[in-house]
Protein backbone atom coordinates (compact mmCIF):
# COMPACT_ATOMS: atom_id res chain seq x y z
CA UNK A 1 0.00 0.00 0.00
CA UNK A 2 1.20 3.59 -0.90
CA UNK A 3 1.80 5.76 1.79
CA UNK A 4 -0.35 9.05 1.87
CA UNK A 5 1.73 12.11 3.44
CA UNK A 6 0.15 13.23 6.38
CA UNK A 7 -0.12 16.47 7.76
CA UNK A 8 2.24 15.55 10.55
CA UNK A 9 5.05 15.09 7.30
CA UNK A 10 3.93 17.52 5.99
CA UNK A 11 4.64 19.66 8.67
CA UNK A 12 8.50 18.19 8.66
CA UNK A 13 8.69 19.17 5.40
CA UNK A 14 7.66 22.71 6.18
CA UNK A 15 10.04 22.43 9.49
CA UNK A 16 12.93 21.40 7.25
CA UNK A 17 12.79 23.45 4.51
CA UNK A 18 11.59 26.44 5.74
CA UNK A 19 15.20 28.50 5.01
CA UNK A 20 18.37 27.64 4.35
CA UNK A 21 19.72 28.11 7.98
CA UNK A 22 17.67 26.74 9.75
CA UNK A 23 17.82 23.48 7.60
CA UNK A 24 21.44 23.46 8.12
CA UNK A 25 21.19 23.03 11.87
CA UNK A 26 18.42 20.79 11.79
CA UNK A 27 20.32 17.71 11.78
CA UNK A 28 17.90 15.59 9.98
CA UNK A 29 19.52 12.08 9.11
CA UNK A 30 18.57 11.35 5.73
CA UNK A 31 17.63 7.43 4.97
CA UNK A 32 19.53 5.76 2.98
CA UNK A 33 17.02 5.30 -0.83
CA UNK A 34 17.20 1.06 -0.88
CA UNK A 35 14.41 0.86 -2.92
CA UNK A 36 15.26 0.56 -6.82
CA UNK A 37 14.71 3.41 -8.90
CA UNK A 38 11.19 3.70 -11.06
CA UNK A 39 10.60 2.64 -14.43
CA UNK A 40 10.39 5.01 -17.26
CA UNK A 41 7.80 3.97 -19.78
CA UNK A 42 5.60 5.65 -22.09
CA UNK A 43 2.72 6.43 -19.81
CA UNK A 44 4.80 7.89 -16.99
CA UNK A 45 3.90 11.41 -15.77
CA UNK A 46 6.88 12.82 -15.16
CA UNK A 47 7.00 16.14 -12.63
CA UNK A 48 9.27 19.54 -12.03
CA UNK A 49 9.29 21.01 -8.96
CA UNK A 50 9.68 24.95 -9.05
CA UNK A 51 10.18 26.21 -5.04
CA UNK A 52 11.83 23.76 -3.15
CA UNK A 53 10.30 25.15 0.40
CA UNK A 54 8.14 23.22 2.66
CA UNK A 55 4.69 23.46 0.48
CA UNK A 56 6.35 22.98 -2.57
CA UNK A 57 8.17 19.63 -0.87
CA UNK A 58 5.05 18.75 0.19
CA UNK A 59 3.08 19.13 -2.50
CA UNK A 60 5.59 17.18 -4.47
CA UNK A 61 5.64 14.21 -2.63
CA UNK A 62 1.71 14.12 -2.57
CA UNK A 63 1.78 14.55 -6.58
CA UNK A 64 4.66 11.02 -6.23
CA UNK A 65 1.49 9.55 -4.29
CA UNK A 66 -1.70 10.51 -6.20
CA UNK A 67 -0.45 8.06 -9.42
CA UNK A 68 1.30 4.65 -9.59
CA UNK A 69 3.01 5.80 -12.83
CA UNK A 70 4.81 9.59 -11.54
CA UNK A 71 7.97 10.66 -11.02
CA UNK A 72 10.13 13.93 -9.85
CA UNK A 73 12.36 14.55 -12.67
CA UNK A 74 13.56 18.39 -12.49
CA UNK A 75 13.54 20.68 -9.13
CA UNK A 76 14.44 24.54 -9.38
CA UNK A 77 15.18 27.09 -6.50
CA UNK A 78 17.00 30.12 -5.97
CA UNK A 79 18.73 28.48 -2.95
CA UNK A 80 21.12 25.66 -3.37
CA UNK A 81 20.64 24.13 0.26
CA UNK A 82 16.71 24.25 0.18
CA UNK A 83 17.05 22.26 -3.26
CA UNK A 84 19.38 19.48 -1.02
CA UNK A 85 17.32 19.42 1.91
CA UNK A 86 13.73 18.59 0.02
CA UNK A 87 15.86 15.87 -2.29
CA UNK A 88 17.12 14.07 0.48
CA UNK A 89 13.73 14.66 2.55
CA UNK A 90 12.26 13.49 -0.45
CA UNK A 91 14.49 10.47 -0.44
CA UNK A 92 13.46 9.77 3.36
CA UNK A 93 9.95 9.12 2.26
CA UNK A 94 8.28 5.78 1.08
CA UNK A 95 8.22 7.40 -2.70
CA UNK A 96 11.82 7.76 -2.54
CA UNK A 97 11.93 5.26 -5.69
CA UNK A 98 9.69 8.16 -8.05
CA UNK A 99 12.69 10.65 -7.18
CA UNK A 100 14.80 10.44 -10.00
CA UNK A 101 16.12 14.15 -10.30
CA UNK A 102 19.85 13.81 -12.02
CA UNK A 103 22.42 16.27 -11.23
CA UNK A 104 21.55 18.03 -14.68
CA UNK A 105 18.15 18.73 -14.03
CA UNK A 106 18.54 20.26 -10.48
CA UNK A 107 18.44 23.97 -11.36
CA UNK A 108 19.30 27.01 -9.39
CA UNK A 109 18.91 30.76 -9.89
CA UNK A 110 15.99 32.98 -10.73
CA UNK A 111 15.74 31.54 -14.38
CA UNK A 112 16.02 28.13 -12.86
CA UNK A 113 12.15 27.83 -13.67
CA UNK A 114 12.85 27.90 -17.35
CA UNK A 115 15.47 25.25 -17.45
CA UNK A 116 12.43 22.86 -15.78
CA UNK A 117 9.89 24.28 -18.59
CA UNK A 118 12.59 22.94 -21.06
CA UNK A 119 12.66 19.71 -20.15
CA UNK A 120 10.38 16.97 -20.34
CA UNK A 121 8.21 17.13 -17.08
CA UNK A 122 4.71 17.05 -17.79
CA UNK A 123 3.03 18.49 -14.85
CA UNK A 124 4.19 21.19 -13.07
CA UNK A 125 4.10 22.46 -8.86
CA UNK A 126 5.19 25.41 -8.31
CA UNK A 127 5.65 26.23 -4.26
CA UNK A 128 7.51 29.83 -4.93
CA UNK A 129 6.59 33.00 -3.17
CA UNK A 130 2.80 34.68 -4.74
CA UNK A 131 5.18 37.41 -6.52
CA UNK A 132 6.55 34.97 -9.06
CA UNK A 133 2.71 33.23 -9.49
CA UNK A 134 1.66 34.77 -12.76
CA UNK A 135 5.06 35.08 -14.90
CA UNK A 136 5.68 31.72 -13.62
CA UNK A 137 1.78 30.20 -14.66
CA UNK A 138 2.16 32.47 -17.85
CA UNK A 139 5.28 30.13 -18.57
CA UNK A 140 4.17 27.17 -17.68
CA UNK A 141 1.26 26.96 -19.96
CA UNK A 142 3.34 28.31 -22.71
CA UNK A 143 5.27 25.44 -22.46
CA UNK A 144 2.25 22.77 -22.36
CA UNK A 145 2.36 21.54 -19.17
CA UNK A 146 -0.13 20.75 -16.76
CA UNK A 147 0.19 23.09 -13.65
CA UNK A 148 -0.20 22.63 -9.54
CA UNK A 149 0.04 25.92 -7.98
CA UNK A 150 -0.11 27.40 -4.42
CA UNK A 151 -2.45 30.15 -3.17
CA UNK A 152 -2.30 33.49 -3.95
CA UNK A 153 -2.07 33.46 -7.58
CA UNK A 154 -1.12 36.84 -7.48
CA UNK A 155 -0.03 40.12 -5.07
CA UNK A 156 -2.30 42.81 -7.15
CA UNK A 157 -4.39 43.37 -9.96
CA UNK A 158 -2.50 43.50 -12.71
CA UNK A 159 -1.11 39.91 -11.80
CA UNK A 160 -4.73 38.87 -11.34
CA UNK A 161 -5.71 39.69 -15.04
CA UNK A 162 -2.40 38.01 -15.76
CA UNK A 163 -3.74 35.05 -14.11
CA UNK A 164 -7.39 34.99 -15.65
CA UNK A 165 -6.04 35.57 -19.11
CA UNK A 166 -3.48 32.16 -18.35
CA UNK A 167 -6.32 30.48 -16.95
CA UNK A 168 -8.29 30.77 -20.00
CA UNK A 169 -5.59 29.71 -22.18
CA UNK A 170 -5.13 26.81 -20.23
CA UNK A 171 -8.40 25.58 -20.77
CA UNK A 172 -8.29 25.91 -24.49
CA UNK A 173 -5.13 23.45 -24.28
CA UNK A 174 -6.76 21.47 -22.45
CA UNK A 175 -3.79 21.75 -19.66
CA UNK A 176 -4.71 21.41 -15.92
CA UNK A 177 -4.39 24.27 -14.04
CA UNK A 178 -4.83 23.51 -10.21
CA UNK A 179 -4.79 26.11 -7.43
CA UNK A 180 -3.89 25.28 -3.72
CA UNK A 181 -7.39 26.16 -2.22
CA UNK A 182 -7.20 23.12 0.27
CA UNK A 183 -10.36 23.49 1.76
CA UNK A 184 -12.50 22.63 -1.55
CA UNK A 185 -10.68 18.86 -1.18
CA UNK A 186 -11.44 18.66 2.68
CA UNK A 187 -14.42 16.13 2.88
CA UNK A 188 -16.11 17.80 6.30
CA UNK A 189 -16.11 20.97 4.50
CA UNK A 190 -17.51 19.65 1.00
CA UNK A 191 -20.17 18.07 3.00
CA UNK A 192 -20.82 20.99 5.43
CA UNK A 193 -20.98 23.63 2.33
CA UNK A 194 -23.38 21.19 -0.13
CA UNK A 195 -25.77 21.57 2.13
CA UNK A 196 -25.74 24.98 2.81
CA UNK A 197 -25.37 25.63 -1.22
CA UNK A 198 -28.82 22.65 -1.08
CA UNK A 199 -30.60 26.23 1.05
CA UNK A 200 -30.40 24.04 4.84
CA UNK A 201 -30.03 27.35 6.56
CA UNK A 202 -31.84 29.35 3.68
CA UNK A 203 -30.87 32.44 2.08
CA UNK A 204 -27.13 33.46 3.21
CA UNK A 205 -27.62 36.88 4.63
CA UNK A 206 -24.61 37.47 6.94
CA UNK A 207 -20.94 35.27 7.16
CA UNK A 208 -18.29 35.98 9.20
CA UNK A 209 -15.03 34.39 8.36
CA UNK A 210 -11.95 34.79 10.47
CA UNK A 211 -8.16 33.80 10.38
CA UNK A 212 -6.63 34.94 13.65
CA UNK A 213 -3.20 33.45 15.03
CA UNK A 214 0.04 34.68 16.59
CA UNK A 215 3.02 35.71 15.31
CA UNK A 216 4.74 34.46 11.90
CA UNK A 217 7.96 33.20 11.41
CA UNK A 218 11.04 35.42 10.68
CA UNK A 219 14.41 34.19 9.35
CA UNK A 220 17.96 35.66 10.58
CA UNK A 221 19.72 37.57 7.32
CA UNK A 222 23.38 38.90 7.15
CA UNK A 223 24.27 42.07 7.44
CA UNK A 224 26.60 41.97 4.23
CA UNK A 225 23.65 40.89 2.23
CA UNK A 226 22.19 43.70 0.29
CA UNK A 227 18.26 44.87 0.83
CA UNK A 228 16.94 42.34 -1.58
CA UNK A 229 18.33 39.16 -0.10
CA UNK A 230 17.49 40.28 2.85
CA UNK A 231 13.71 41.10 1.93
CA UNK A 232 13.23 37.62 0.10
CA UNK A 233 14.69 36.06 2.83
CA UNK A 234 11.76 37.58 5.21
CA UNK A 235 9.26 37.36 1.81
CA UNK A 236 6.43 37.49 4.01
CA UNK A 237 6.98 40.52 5.85
CA UNK A 238 6.89 42.67 2.21
CA UNK A 239 3.36 43.14 0.14
CA UNK A 240 5.27 43.45 -3.25
CA UNK A 241 6.60 39.88 -2.23
CA UNK A 242 3.47 38.29 -0.39
CA UNK A 243 0.80 40.51 -1.30
CA UNK A 244 0.39 41.05 3.01
CA UNK A 245 -1.04 38.49 5.35
CA UNK A 246 -4.46 38.77 4.48
CA UNK A 247 -3.11 37.77 0.86
CA UNK A 248 -0.67 35.28 2.02
CA UNK A 249 -2.42 33.34 4.81
CA UNK A 250 -5.87 34.68 5.60
CA UNK A 251 -6.93 34.31 1.91
CA UNK A 252 -8.03 30.63 3.23
CA UNK A 253 -10.93 32.42 4.98
CA UNK A 254 -11.94 34.81 2.68
CA UNK A 255 -12.17 31.69 -0.25
CA UNK A 256 -14.54 29.94 2.38
CA UNK A 257 -16.69 33.07 2.19
CA UNK A 258 -16.69 32.60 -1.13
CA UNK A 259 -18.25 29.03 -1.21
CA UNK A 260 -21.02 30.09 0.91
CA UNK A 261 -22.13 32.22 -1.45
CA UNK A 262 -22.00 30.12 -4.31
CA UNK A 263 -19.08 32.23 -5.97
CA UNK A 264 -20.97 34.75 -6.62
CA UNK A 265 -18.98 38.17 -6.01
CA UNK A 266 -19.65 41.03 -3.90
CA UNK A 267 -19.98 44.15 -5.60
CA UNK A 268 -18.31 46.68 -2.94
CA UNK A 269 -15.91 46.48 0.27
CA UNK A 270 -14.47 49.01 2.74
CA UNK A 271 -12.83 48.17 5.89
CA UNK A 272 -9.66 49.02 8.27
CA UNK A 273 -6.15 47.66 9.47
CA UNK A 274 -2.64 48.57 10.97
CA UNK A 275 0.39 47.78 12.40
CA UNK A 276 -0.26 47.90 16.27
CA UNK A 277 2.35 45.21 17.89
CA UNK A 278 4.80 44.21 14.72
CA UNK A 279 5.53 48.09 14.22
CA UNK A 280 9.71 47.33 13.70
CA UNK A 281 11.90 48.01 10.77
CA UNK A 282 12.77 43.96 10.23
CA UNK A 283 8.62 43.09 9.98
CA UNK A 284 8.58 44.96 6.45
CA UNK A 285 5.61 47.16 5.18
CA UNK A 286 3.16 44.97 6.29
CA UNK A 287 0.12 45.35 8.35
CA UNK A 288 -0.48 42.77 11.53
CA UNK A 289 -4.37 42.76 11.71
CA UNK A 290 -6.98 43.79 9.06
CA UNK A 291 -11.27 44.00 9.25
CA UNK A 292 -13.34 44.06 6.28
CA UNK A 293 -16.63 44.01 5.33
CA UNK A 294 -17.92 42.94 1.69
CA UNK A 295 -21.55 43.96 0.18
CA UNK A 296 -23.19 41.03 -2.28
CA UNK A 297 -25.37 42.20 -5.23
CA UNK A 298 -28.65 40.80 -2.39
CA UNK A 299 -27.67 42.79 0.35
CA UNK A 300 -26.12 40.44 2.54
CA UNK A 301 -22.52 40.56 3.89
CA UNK A 302 -19.28 39.10 5.07
CA UNK A 303 -17.24 39.98 7.23
CA UNK A 304 -13.62 39.45 7.43
CA UNK A 305 -11.28 39.29 10.45
CA UNK A 306 -7.60 38.79 10.48
CA UNK A 307 -4.54 39.52 12.52
CA UNK A 308 -0.66 38.08 13.12
CA UNK A 309 -0.28 39.34 16.22
CA UNK A 310 1.87 37.60 19.16
CA UNK A 311 0.25 36.71 22.21
CA UNK A 312 -3.42 36.87 21.20
CA UNK A 313 -5.69 34.59 20.91
CA UNK A 314 -6.40 32.48 18.14
CA UNK A 315 -9.94 31.83 15.40
CA UNK A 316 -9.89 30.51 12.21
CA UNK A 317 -13.35 29.50 10.66
CA UNK A 318 -16.66 30.56 9.17
CA UNK A 319 -19.97 31.46 10.69
CA UNK A 320 -23.41 31.57 8.00
CA UNK A 321 -26.14 33.05 9.51
CA UNK A 322 -29.10 32.22 7.13
CA UNK A 323 -33.00 32.97 7.13
CA UNK A 324 -33.49 29.89 8.08
CA UNK A 325 -30.73 29.36 10.47
CA UNK A 326 -27.19 28.94 10.79
CA UNK A 327 -24.21 27.05 9.82
CA UNK A 328 -20.41 27.25 12.08
CA UNK A 329 -17.26 25.98 11.33
CA UNK A 330 -14.32 25.45 12.85
CA UNK A 331 -11.97 24.40 10.24
CA UNK A 332 -10.28 21.65 12.09
CA UNK A 333 -12.71 20.06 14.06
CA UNK A 334 -16.34 21.32 14.02
CA UNK A 335 -19.08 21.58 11.04
CA UNK A 336 -22.36 21.92 12.49
CA UNK A 337 -26.05 23.39 11.13
CA UNK A 338 -28.23 23.91 13.54
CA UNK A 339 -32.37 25.73 12.30
CA UNK A 340 -35.28 23.77 10.63
CA UNK A 341 -32.75 20.37 10.09
CA UNK A 342 -29.80 20.66 12.85
CA UNK A 343 -26.88 18.66 11.45
CA UNK A 344 -23.12 17.90 12.55
CA UNK A 345 -20.69 15.98 10.27
CA UNK A 346 -18.56 15.01 13.82
CA UNK A 347 -21.75 13.18 14.84
CA UNK A 348 -22.35 11.22 11.58
CA UNK A 349 -19.10 10.29 10.51
CA UNK A 350 -15.88 8.61 12.68
CA UNK A 351 -12.38 9.93 12.24
CA UNK A 352 -11.32 7.71 9.65
CA UNK A 353 -13.88 9.43 7.43
CA UNK A 354 -11.42 12.39 7.54
CA UNK A 355 -9.57 12.85 4.62
CA UNK A 356 -5.77 14.40 3.79
CA UNK A 357 -7.13 17.64 1.98
CA UNK A 358 -3.75 18.43 0.45
CA UNK A 359 -3.17 14.70 -0.43
CA UNK A 360 -6.93 14.83 -2.26
CA UNK A 361 -6.31 17.62 -4.34
CA UNK A 362 -3.27 15.90 -6.05
CA UNK A 363 -5.21 12.33 -6.34
CA UNK A 364 -8.10 14.51 -8.08
CA UNK A 365 -5.90 16.29 -10.03
CA UNK A 366 -3.51 13.66 -11.36
CA UNK A 367 -7.16 11.54 -12.22
CA UNK A 368 -8.39 14.28 -14.35
CA UNK A 369 -5.33 14.68 -16.49
CA UNK A 370 -5.31 10.55 -16.58
CA UNK A 371 -9.41 10.87 -18.13
CA UNK A 372 -8.56 13.40 -20.28
CA UNK A 373 -10.68 16.41 -18.67
CA UNK A 374 -7.82 17.67 -16.39
CA UNK A 375 -9.04 19.92 -13.78
CA UNK A 376 -9.44 24.39 -14.29
CA UNK A 377 -9.97 25.98 -11.40
CA UNK A 378 -8.15 29.17 -12.21
CA UNK A 379 -10.72 31.68 -12.63
CA UNK A 380 -12.17 31.10 -9.04
CA UNK A 381 -8.55 30.96 -7.30
CA UNK A 382 -8.25 34.10 -8.91
CA UNK A 383 -11.24 35.82 -7.92
CA UNK A 384 -10.47 34.22 -4.07
CA UNK A 385 -7.34 35.94 -4.39
CA UNK A 386 -8.56 39.67 -5.52
CA UNK A 387 -10.75 39.10 -2.32
CA UNK A 388 -7.81 39.57 -0.14
CA UNK A 389 -6.53 42.05 -2.69
CA UNK A 390 -9.23 44.10 -2.61
CA UNK A 391 -9.53 43.77 1.10
CA UNK A 392 -5.83 45.45 1.31
CA UNK A 393 -6.69 47.73 -1.22
CA UNK A 394 -9.95 49.38 0.96
CA UNK A 395 -7.61 48.83 4.53
CA UNK A 396 -4.81 50.84 3.17
CA UNK A 397 -6.33 53.80 1.51
CA UNK A 398 -9.08 53.65 3.88
CA UNK A 399 -11.88 54.00 0.58
CA UNK A 400 -14.90 52.17 -0.28
CA UNK A 401 -13.98 50.73 -3.58
CA UNK A 402 -16.01 48.63 -6.06
CA UNK A 403 -15.50 44.90 -7.60
CA UNK A 404 -14.44 46.46 -10.98
CA UNK A 405 -12.25 49.42 -9.86
CA UNK A 406 -10.49 47.03 -7.74
CA UNK A 407 -9.96 44.34 -10.41
CA UNK A 408 -9.54 47.36 -12.96
CA UNK A 409 -6.59 48.81 -10.49
CA UNK A 410 -3.21 49.70 -12.47
CA UNK A 411 -1.02 49.49 -9.22
CA UNK A 412 1.75 46.99 -9.57
CA UNK A 413 3.58 46.20 -6.58
CA UNK A 414 7.00 44.89 -7.53
CA UNK A 415 9.44 44.59 -10.54
CA UNK A 416 9.11 42.38 -12.81
CA UNK A 417 10.41 38.66 -12.45
CA UNK A 418 12.54 38.49 -15.43
CA UNK A 419 14.35 41.62 -13.47
CA UNK A 420 15.57 39.65 -10.39
CA UNK A 421 19.00 39.49 -9.33
CA UNK A 422 20.48 39.44 -6.36
CA UNK A 423 21.80 43.06 -6.42
CA UNK A 424 18.57 44.32 -7.78
CA UNK A 425 18.50 47.95 -6.19
CA UNK A 426 14.85 47.95 -5.34
CA UNK A 427 12.71 50.60 -3.21
CA UNK A 428 10.21 49.28 -0.87
CA UNK A 429 7.08 51.74 -0.20
CA UNK A 430 6.50 53.06 3.25
CA UNK A 431 3.82 51.15 5.29
CA UNK A 432 0.39 52.18 4.11
CA UNK A 433 -1.66 54.94 5.72
CA UNK A 434 -5.03 55.24 5.30
CA UNK A 435 -6.27 58.54 4.35
CA UNK A 436 -2.66 59.40 2.90
CA UNK A 437 -2.25 56.33 0.62
CA UNK A 438 -3.21 56.76 -2.25
CA UNK A 439 -5.70 53.95 -4.49
CA UNK A 440 -4.04 53.27 -8.05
Amino acid sequence: MKKILTNTSRRKFMKLTGSTLAASSVGFNILANTQSKHQFNADILKVGLIGCGGRGTGAAAQALNADANVALTAMADVYEENMKVAYNGLLGEDIAHKVNVPENQKFIGFDAYKKVLETDVDVVILGTPPNFRPAHLEACIAAGKHVFFEKPVAIDAPGIRRVMATAKEAKAKNLGFMSGFCWRYDYPKRATFQRVLDGQIGDVVSIYNTYNTGASWWRDTKPSWGQFKKQLRNWVYYNWLSGDHIVEQAIHSLDLMSWAKGDVLPVKASGIGGRQTRTEAQYGNIYDHFAITFEYPDGSRGLHHSRQQKGTDRAYGIEMLGTKGRCDINVWNHHEIKGETNWRWEKEHDKKDKNNMYQTEHDELFASIRNGNPMNDGIRAANSTMLAIWGRMVAYTGKTLTWDEALNSEEILGPKVDEYNWDLDWKTAPVAMPGMTKFV
